[in-house]
């Protein structure tokens, strides 16, 4: 393998790792299904300093949909959310080095996968979805992934706008930060969330996002997907419309792992006919497989024991050793039981000192409160002329009378101040604004 994409597989594969090395997965703790950092401080309490990247957004989901055994949620009354959890982030490189070395300004989004868990693939009905991402309902998407990425919660402050919304209005304004650059967007994640990396990535391709038109030159800013060992997402048509539209994705599987045999058993990408039964007989269980795979095999490893826990064949450690055997090979048991015992490395051995608890001036041990999981809902001003709130936004509004907006986000809602020729007029934006908008 070129040593360089050796090197890029498992930088984008430790930024993947790392919505689990942060997940919070204690069903006893209030905290349980939200992330245990800052998010200012998430790759320096990692250890990923070094990265380059500066994170810039969390992403949430709401848990009210049909994949019960994927979300995790508290055993206790006083919870963070009763409607959320934590889906992964956003980050984009800042640091001059890693800038010169790409070529280029990388966004990257990271989504949450399963690090051991793999009882939702039972949740999975194989039932397609159309993706209404464009005017094609011959393009069709599982069900329960469909619903992951758009299904929002309206009494909930982290889950009112759905991921889908959450993930491409901050990338838009990073793009709109950014234009004057050469810019790339790379998602990578691991297992159910390499699902929604691929479904992200067909969006942000379909919705035309990575597309800067001056007025003079169009540029198309690339989209790569990093995919670790995720199902099947769409149809064939799926397939065909990603390829047509240049989404380039890497799957890196192990091949005795059994989630990407999934869904689609029967009518798959390796089935001569499937375009044939998809298009004249409607099957509705049509699956296949984007991009180029690379293929792994963990018999193959000095370093790995002869298991039969598919859990083991399908952690993401694991696909990191195969692909760069000269890593520390303590990292493959993190959250599981796979390396020989000759190695001394005990299982599952990341977890936090004490499990959180801390001891208090007085000698007792409690869990501390953490800061507020997210500070997307301070209170700030800035104003902005009102056409470059609607270059923003990307809508046309034939009005002259507003001179200057000012806009106060107030737990995540944001109210404007119209200053016009008459005075100032409060009020509030509606839906289709708000959900352009992110302020800072």
């Amino acid at each position: 393998m070129n040593s360089h994409l050796r090197k890029e597989i498992i930088r984008y594969g430790e930024m993947a790792q790392a919505c689990y090395d942060s997940f919070d997965f204690d069903p006893h703790s209030k905290y349980c299904g939200t992330c245990k950092y800052e998010r200012t401080h998430f790759f320096e309490r990692l250890g990923m300093s070094k990265q380059g990247y500066t994170l810039t957004r969390y992403l949430y989901a709401t848990s009210n949909i049909n994949l019960p055994n994927f979300f995790q949620k508290s055993k206790l009354g006083s919870v963070w959310s009763q409607h959320a959890n934590w889906m992964g982030y956003m980050a984009v490189a800042t640091e001059e080095e890693q800038i010169r070395r790409l070529g280029r300004r990388d966004i990257i989004i990271a989504w949450r996968g399963t690090v051991t868990y793999l009882e939702w693939i039972h949740d999975l009905k194989d039932i397609l979805h159309p993706a209404h991402f464009r005017n094609d309902s011959s393009i069709k998407i599982e069900s329960g992934f469909f619903d992951l990425y758009t299904t929002k919660e309206q009494t909930c402050k982290y889950c009112s706008f759905s991921a889908r919304e959450q993930v491409l209005a901050e990338l838009r304004r990073i793009i709109l930060r950014y234009k004057e650059e050469e810019l790339s967007i790379t998602i990578t994640e691991h297992s159910l969330g390499a699902a929604l990396a691929l479904l992200n990535a067909y969006d942000i391709a379909e919705m035309k996002l990575n597309v800067l038109d001056d007025g003079l030159d169009i540029t198309k800013i690339p989209i790569t997907v990093f995919w670790f060992s995720g199902p099947r997402v769409g149809n064939l048509k799926f397939k065909e419309r990603c390829d047509e539209l240049g989404v380039k994705v890497l799957r890196v599987v192990n091949v005795h792992d059994k989630v990407p045999t999934v869904p689609g058993i029967f009518a798959n990408e390796k089935f001569q006919h499937q375009k044939y039964i998809e298009e004249n007989i409607s099957f509705p269980w049509s699956y296949a497989h984007v991009g180029v795979e690379l293929a792994l095999d963990h018999t193959h490893s000095p370093f790995l024991k002869n298991s039969n826990d598919i859990r083991n064949a399908h952690n993401l450690e694991a696909h990191l050793h195969l692909v760069d055997g000269k890593r520390d090979i303590a990292l493959v048991n993190k959250n599981c039981d796979f390396l020989k015992s000759d190695y001394e490395v005990p299982p599952n051995w990341w977890q936090d000192e004490h499990k959180g608890m801390t001891r208090t001036s007085d000698g007792r041990w409690v869990v501390p409160e953490r800061p507020r999981v997210e500070d997307l809902f301070k209170v700030m001003t800035r104003p902005i002329t009102l056409n470059k709130c609607l270059n923003m936004l990307g809508r046309k509004w034939n009005c002259f009378s507003f001179d200057m907006l000012d806009f106060i986000v107030v737990c995540g809602m944001v109210v404007v101040i119209v200053r016009c020729r008459s005075g100032p007029v409060c009020g509030r934006l509606g839906p289709p604004i708000r959900e352009g908008l992110r302020i800072f």
